[in-house]
C-alpha cells in the first residue's frame, strides 16, 4: 500500500504518516525542507514502519510539482493513496513565481496539479484521494474569474476560506470523474500552521480550544484507510462522518467552472 502525504514534515501530515506507517503503509513523504522530512523518516522508522521515501517539492512553484509528478511517476508502479494535505495561511497578500496568489496556489492549485498529473496511475490503482480542507471553507465565496482576489477586497482568511472552498469543489469534480475522493475538516490543531495570526495564538492561548495534531491525523487516517473513504466520494468530513455544507462547497456546476478555471491557471489542457 502506497500512500503519498505532501505538506508531511510537520502537524498532522507528520501524525498521518506515523499512523499509517504502523499499519503497514509505505510512506512517500512530500514537503519543502530536507531536515524537516529526514525527522519525520526516523520518527517512523523508530515507530517500527519501513523507512519513508522523501520527495523535496515548494508548492509555490508549479514548476516543482510537475517534477514531483514526473518523480512519483517514475518510481511508483502504483499509487494507492495521495494526501493532499500541504498547505498555507498568510494574511498578507503573497504572489508566487508563476504569478498567482500564494493561498490559492499551495492550497488549491498545486494539488490540482499534481493530481492531474497523476490521474491515470491513480484511476489505474483505484487509489483514495483525501484532501484536507477545513471548516473556513463555509466562509468562502470563490470566483473562478478571480481565483488570486484581484478584483475583489484583500482580506486574508478570506482568501484561505476561497481555497478552502476551492478543496471541496475540486473533491466533486475528483468524485464526479470516477475517483474515491474525499475531503475533511481536520479540527481546530495545535500546530504551527498559520503561526504568528491571532487566532492561533488563541488557540495556543486558550485551554481546550485546539487538539492535538495526532486528533487531525486521525480524521486524514480514517478516509484513507476506512470504507467511508471509498463509500462517500465527493463528501466533506467532520470527525470521521460525511456531513451538508453550503451549496458553494458542493455545487456540480460551480465545481466545473473551478476546474475549467485551475487547468488554465496550472496549464493543463482540458
Amino acid at each position: 500500500m502506497i500512500t503519498v502525504i505532501t505538506g508531511a514534515g510537520a502537524g498532522i501530515g507528520a501524525a498521518s504518516a506515523l499512523d499509517l506507517a504502523r499499519r503497514g503503509h509505505q510512506i512517500v513523504l512530500v514537503g519543502r525542507t530536507p531536515e524537516k522530512l529526514r525527522v519525520v523518516a526516523d520518527r517512523v522508522e523508530q515507530a517500527g514502519g519501513s523507512r519513508p521515501d522523501t520527495l523535496l517539492a515548494d508548492f509555490s512553484s508549479l514548476d516543482q510539482v510537475r517534477r514531483l509528478a514526473a518523480e512519483l511517476l517514475a518510481r511508483y508502479e502504483r499509487i494507492d493513496v495521495l494526501i493532499n494535505n500541504a498547505g498555507v495561511m498568510t494574511p498578507d497578500r503573497r504572489t508566487t513565481v508563476d504569478g498567482n496568489e500564494s493561498m490559492m496556489q499551495v492550497n488549491h492549485l498545486a494539488p490540482f496539479l499534481l493530481t492531474n498529473l497523476l490521474l491515470d496511475r491513480l484511476t489505474a490503482s483505484s487509489a483514495r484521494v483525501v484532501t484536507t480542507s477545513s471548516r473556513a471553507g463555509k466562509t468562502g465565496r470563490l470566483d473562478p474569474a478571480d481565483l488570486s482576489r484581484e478584483r475583489r477586497r484583500w482580506n486574508g482568511w478570506l482568501q484561505y476560506g476561497d481555497s478552502k472552498q476551492a478543496n471541496a469543489l475540486f473533491t466533486v469534480s475528483l468524485a464526479e470523474r470516477g475517483l474515491a475522493a474525499t475531503c475533511l475538516h481536520p479540527g481546530v490543531l495545535k500546530t504551527s500552521f498559520a503561526e504568528g495570526t491571532f487566532f492561533m495564538k488563541l488557540v495556543w492561548l486558550l485551554p481546550g480550544m485546539g487538539e492535538p495534531p495526532e486528533a487531525g491525523a486521525g480524521r486524514i487516517v480514517h478516509l484513507a484507510t476506512h470504507p467511508d473513504g471509498v463509500d462517500h466520494p465527493g463528501r466533506y468530513f467532520v470527525k470521521n462522518a460525511p456531513v451538508r455544507v453550503p451549496e458553494r462547497m458542493s455545487d456540480p456546476a460551480l465545481a466545473a467552472a473551478l476546474w475549467d478555471a485551475s487547468l488554465a491557471a496550472t496549464g493543463l489542457s482540458a
